[in-house]
């Protein structure tokens, strides 16, 4: 923890930092400042030896040093930093989503990009987010047994199946062998947040070829609160002077979440058939915040006292309010093994099974359950939810010598079977019971977050098989050309069959052109189509709860009034761009693009639940609906077209006694909806179009001289529209653009010893305030694509034996 006397002090330097950053010559950033366009890549070919200047569709290629140069202990939020098409939004305070959070590149949905470690799939996240997305959580991945991070940014459905539509992120683990290790600490500059992290990674060379590598690392992090009091809170205690109200009633902010997670990574020569390997992610952390303060004067479905409890009033025990404290327990695993050939000439192979599984309980403290009366518990396990997916893949590439062709024809083909379990199980009977008191207008059910109950409890699961054929030629030195084909067929809603075509043509050594055209899908998922939920929300005019319910499209209920059974999302991409180095440091891309998605997957339009929906709601046993107010359920619902742009440079530069580093990345990215029943809506529309930045840069400059290295970061965010809910209709508001600035200096204190010291955001800037959102005590959007806890600053301590 830092007293105000070292904050002051870390200021004045961290503002010495960027004016020194600026004077070097701040004009770029994407952040990878030691990649080169030479490094080979793995992601998005399967032929060895492309790189990023020669591979045919743009991929990123991000070191070791450039994830660990932020502050986050979360791979995805190291991207955001380095990659401006990667937004992860922090959604402070809105239940699952603040713990799970949503990591989108090109503004589609999380689960339109593929997440695979080692080249291996990794399994999703069991909660169901923002419009029903299931992507892969990638806080689940140690950053410090991170070696390096490849992104394909191009529709890649046709080489590795269903997500591949916006792209595909390849993390790949260290294997070096080495003893390494880090400490840092860090806090907001408001005094809160305070974050302290532990790492540690072991190597080691089994004789000449293997390698076992074993990594761990904890982070603890505190609450944050940008909050205001609530109107109505400070009118309830001007109505009740006898009463100590709590200021602020409720915190808007990051959650305490604390996390410790292990990697591991390992091969061992096997004769003649190559080597045997195994990895494994392992994590589990617990996490919890505040939700919306009860106001006993408004809340009579809570507050009331009834004959049925005589002598019982809920005042006696929460006399000021209550706020509920959301919470979730939950624990995460990757298990792959597999036996490969490598050193083969003319053919190789790869043979692997993996397990993946996701468990994620939810639990509610500082709450009741008020159809019970005095026979409710203030705390509730409201139950779990779990994902699981099982793979079997086999892999070969036969290098086929053909006449008239530079290179052997690289032939890829594969197949690959895979299970996918969801599961929910039953919170604690309380939680979803409808008590004595519901019959005289008592709220039934946990109040805040209705526990999972029997009739939503359930096991469903989705197999696929899929084979594929991936063909890479060079028709000459200078152009060369890939085919891939894949089918692919799901035991929930058939088969499908994804293409396609790429081509790359070098002017000179230095200068090349390349685009590529293909189809993609997205499958929905067993948790997608099956799951049910309850949420709770506040009036943000009326300030008054209300209840609302997702049903499964399967549900009798949502069948009658026009649910359909889900279909995959199909996509069509084409990208084309030009690739560039030079001899003097200066290196590369511009890629634009165009992905059309159809029947792309959202929630419905909202059901006002009548008495008559009610009625048939509470005979099918769906918890909460006696006090539902509206309901929908997910959908194939709209068509959309997203047109970008990306441009990244990078330049690199010995000048006098140092070294110079300038990186830079910029994207464009626009989507507007051009098809289904979303085009009818203003509101739906103008989200899908909005609700994201069409522009985001990231710019940054690193000078290196003896034992110092000094970094200055930009991050830029374009305009972007918020919007919510209440009793009268939408709201909405602007939100013009933010650019955040990051400073760091490192000092090399030994060979094996250095120090960092840095800030985020280090001008302590914040956007405009959330207007619309104030009745209820929150200051900025939690809907923003950036952090809104203004600066942040750290001490790293690294070490290496």
């Amino acid at each position: 923890m830092f007293n105000s006397k070292s904050r002051r002090a870390l200021m004045v330097t961290s503002a010495a930092i960027a004016l020194t950053a600026a004077l070097a010559g701040q004009a770029a950033a994407a952040e990878a400042a030691d990649t080169t366009v030479d490094e080979v890549v793995v992601t998005g070919t399967r032929e060895a030896g492309r790189t990023q200047f020669t591979t045919l569709s743009p991929v990123d290629v991000l070191s070791e040093k450039a994830i660990h140069a932020s502050v986050s202990s979360q791979v995805g939020e190291s991207l955001t930093a380095v990659i401006p098409s990667f937004i992860v939004q922090k959604l402070p305070t809105s239940d699952g989503l603040q713990f799970v959070r949503p990591a989108t590149l090109r503004n589609l949905s999380p689960d339109q990009t593929l997440l695979l470690v080692n080249g291996k799939r990794f399994h999703r996240s069991a909660f169901l987010g923002s419009r029903g997305a299931q992507g892969a959580d990638l806080a689940q991945i140690p950053s410090f047994a991170v070696g390096h991070i490849e992104v394909l940014r191009d529709g890649a459905s046709a080489q590795y199946g269903s997500d591949a539509i916006a792209g595909v992120i390849n993390i790949i683990l260290n294997d070096q062998p080495g003893f390494t290790a880090y400490a840092q600490t860090s806090q907001f500059y408001e005094g809160d947040g305070a974050n302290h992290q532990l790492g540690a990674r072991a190597g080691f060379a089994i004789g000449d070829e293997g390698h076992l590598t074993l990594t761990a690392e904890w982070s603890k992090a505190d609450e944050t609160s940008r909050t205001h009091q609530r109107a109505d809170a400070i009118a309830f205690a001007a109505a009740h002077p006898e009463l100590k109200v709590a200021n602020p009633v409720q915190r808007w902010g990051n959650p305490a979440l604390e996390t410790s997670k292990l990697a591991l990574d390992a091969a061992l020569p096997a004769g003649a058939l190559g080597e045997a390997y195994v990895f494994a992610t392992a994590g589990r952390g617990d996490g919890i915040n505040d939700i919306n303060w009860r106001n006993p004067d408004a809340n009579p479905a809570i507050y009331n006292t009834v004959a049925v409890f005589p002598g019982w009033n809920l005042r006696s025990l929460y006399p000021a309010g209550f706020t509920p404290r959301e919470g979730t327990h939950f624990i995460d695993n990757q298990y792959v093994a597999g036996l490969r050939n490598r050193d083969g000439e003319t053919f190789t192979w790869d043979l692997s099974a993996s397990f993946g599984r996701n468990r994620t309980g939810f639990f509610l403290e500082n709450s009741i359950n008020a159809s019970l009366g005095p026979q409710s518990p203030t705390s509730f396990n409201l139950g779990k939810l779990v994902q699981s997916e099982f793979n079997l893949n086999a892999d070969a590439v036969y290098r086929l010598a053909v006449a008239g062709l530079a290179r052997p024809l690289n032939i890829a083909f594969g197949a690959e079977r895979r299970v996918e379990t969801f599961k929910i199980a039953t919170g604690d009977a309380a939680s979803y019971a409808v008590g004595p008191g519901a019959a005289v207008g008592l709220a039934p059910n946990s109040n805040g977050f209705p526990g999972y109950s029997p009739q939503q409890a359930g096991k469903w699961d989705q197999t696929s098989y899929a084979a594929y054929v991936d063909l890479d030629a060079a028709f000459t030195e200078a152009w060369s050309g890939q085919v891939a084909l894949r089918y692919e067929d799901f035991s929930e809603f058939g088969d499908t069959v994804n293409g396609k075509i790429a081509s790359r043509y070098e002017f000179t050594p230095n200068l090349a052109v390349r685009a590529s055209w293909s189809t993609g899908f997205r499958a929905p998922t067993p948790g997608q189509l099956n799951s049910t939920s309850t949420s709770q929300g506040l009036d943000t005019v009326t300030l008054q709860l209300f209840q609302s319910g997702r049903l499964s499209p399967t549900s009798p209920v949502a069948k009658a009034l026009g649910a359909k059974a889900l279909q995959p999302e199909e996509s069509k991409t084409l990208t084309a761009g030009l690739v560039w180095k030079t001899d003097y440091g200066f290196s590369g891309s511009i890629d634009a693009y165009q992905i059309e998605v159809e029947k792309r997957f959202s929630t419905s339009a909202t059901i006002t639940v009548t008495p008559t929906i009610r009625a048939q709601l509470v005979a099918l046993g769906v918890p909460g609906a006696t006090a539902f107010t509206s309901i929908n359920w997910f959908t194939n619902d709209f068509d959309t077209r997203t047109r970008g742009v990306d441009v990244v440079g990078a330049y690199t530069r010995a000048i006098g006694p140092g070294r110079l580093d300038l990186t830079a990345a910029y994207n464009f990215n626009k989507t507007e909806v051009i098809k289904g029943s979303l085009s009818a809506s203003a509101t739906q529309k103008r989200l899908f179009e909005e609700s994201r930045p069409n522009h985001n840069a990231t710019a940054s400059a690193t000078w290196t001289q003896g034992p110092f290295e000094l970094m200055g970061r930009v991050r830029y965010y374009g305009s972007w529209t918020d919007s919510t809910g209440n009793a009268t209709g939408e709201i909405f508001q602007a939100f013009d653009g933010v650019t955040l600035a990051d400073v760091a200096l490192t000092w090399n204190a030994t060979e094996n010893t250095s120090v960092r010291i840095g800030a985020e955001n280090v001008f302590d800037t914040y956007p405009a305030k959330a207007l619309f959102q104030a009745s209820r005590g929150l200051e900025y959007s939690r809907n923003a694509p950036y952090d809104t806890n203004g600066g942040q600053y750290y001490v790293r301590l690294d070490a290496k034996f």
